[in-house]
């Protein structure tokens, strides 16, 4: 077990998958605060679920009383990443590029305190355009691109799933490794930053900065990734029927986030609580420890907690009320998701399967008629039995709403407009 709080927090708690010098980046943890960076393309104004394992990293760095550095890659995201695509990225323009940036700050403040370069334990925020856009052509080749073999480069994941599928590689993507490596340079001599952190598909890229840091002769840089996180059938973190999970609240309700996490498969439990909460761990090994129905109460607790985390206790809190209130009491609850819908439809009627479909409860009209047939489809607490049932303005409960509900867990309110 790692002696610095840091990494043995890490440990315990299951984030730590590969490093490149255990024993060295826990006695510089020991020696006083290091400064230590995780980077994040700006292609969407939000983060997703899927990114949440390496904020939490982050989060538990500061906590430990280390210094994050959180890089957005405004450089980076103009030419894209290869790693885990089988095409090119679309380009965005700096307008894009600068409005994302600003829609991912929303979700980090949540996460991380914010201040001051200098001060020890204040995060903060940098984007590697500041350098990278600054940089001249002739001078990169010699003084990096020389440290970089194509042989090697080709090898790398990222290149070689796109080859072996005959996707087109363009040059602007093989360059991204290059970069990556040269933003941790870069950052341990502006900034004294000493470690990379990331995904595992990052591992590649990661090494290659700290191998290029030896050949410059910066001081020792070290990479630390995390597990690929799926759920205990096989899928990917952060996935749904209705899309990605994200972080920001005007791409997605409290209400909803709190549902994801309450939706946790039974075998998902322990490790969830472990890597997206703080509870102490003698507690989530009690939860975890539940069985049956019992277990229910453990992922509400993994809901309210990895929600306030997010969007704060109060809204944490208000969810799992709304919750309780639309699935024990079976309550019109004021707090569930709001979906619009045209008036004039609704007076025309509109049969129930696509009504679903419109309310984000299904993924498509099969899927759709198929909840319906199963008998998982209520409209206002009541079973629909006709999947072509129309649902109406004569339906529209004393609140001038429709509750529609998807299972026992699923539920919308919809709204003529």
């Amino acid at each position: 077990m790692p002696r610095s709080e840091f990494l043995a927090a890490l440990t315990e708690r299951g984030f730590i998958h590969q490093c490149t010098d255990t024993e060295g980046l826990d006695a510089l943890a020991l020696e006083g605060p290091i400064r230590a960076y995780i980077g994040f393309d700006c292609t969407a104004d939000s983060l997703h679920v899927g990114s949440l394992v390496p904020i939490m990293m982050l989060r538990w760095l500061q906590q430990t009383g280390h210094k994050p550095i959180v890089l957005m890659g405004g450089g980076t995201t103009k030419i894209g990443d290869p790693s885990g695509k089988d095409e090119s990225r679309q380009l965005l323009s700096h307008d894009d590029i600068q409005a994302n940036k600003a829609g991912i700050f929303r979700v980090f403040e949540h996460f991380l305190s914010f201040g001051d370069e200098g001060a020890t334990g204040d995060a903060i925020m940098v984007d590697n355009d500041d350098w990278l856009s600054e940089l001249k052509y002739i001078p990169l080749l010699r003084e990096v691109g020389r440290h970089f073999s194509v042989n090697r480069m080709l090898t790398m994941d990222s290149v070689k799933n796109r080859l072996e599928r005959e996707q087109p590689l363009t040059f602007l993507e093989f360059n991204y490794m290059i970069l990556q490596s040269y933003d941790f340079v870069e950052l341990s001599k502006r900034y004294g930053c000493r470690l990379q952190m990331g995904g595992s598909d990052q591992w590649g890229n990661i090494v290659s900065g700290a191998e290029l840091g030896r050949r410059l002769e910066q001081p020792q840089l070290f990479g630390l990734t995390t597990p690929l996180i799926t759920t205990a059938d096989g899928g990917k973190m952060g996935k749904t029927a209705a899309g990605a999970v994200w972080l920001n609240e005007d791409r997605l309700s409290a209400y909803d986030y709190w549902q994801f996490w309450r939706n946790t498969l039974d075998a998902d439990v322990g490790r969830f609580l472990k890597l997206f909460t703080e509870l102490p761990l003698p507690e989530i090994a009690k939860l975890a420890a539940l069985q049956g129905s019992e277990l229910n109460e453990a992922k509400k607790v993994l809901a309210t907690e990895a929600t306030a985390l997010l969007h704060g206790r109060a809204k944490a809190q208000e969810a799992a009320e709304t919750a309780r209130r639309a699935f024990e009491d079976g309550a019109q609850a004021e707090g569930l998701p709001t979906v619009e819908i045209a008036g004039p439809d609704l007076d025309a009627g509109v049969p129930a399967f696509d009504l679903f479909k419109r309310a984000g409860l299904a993924a498509s009209n099969g899927e759709a008629r198929r909840l319906v047939r199963g008998g998982g489809a209520r409209l206002n607490d009541v079973a629909i039995a006709d999947e072509n049932q129309p649902i109406g303005s004569g339906d529209l409960t004393e609140a001038g709403t429709l509750k529609l509900s998807a299972g026992r867990k699923r539920h919308v309110l919809v709204k003529p407009v």
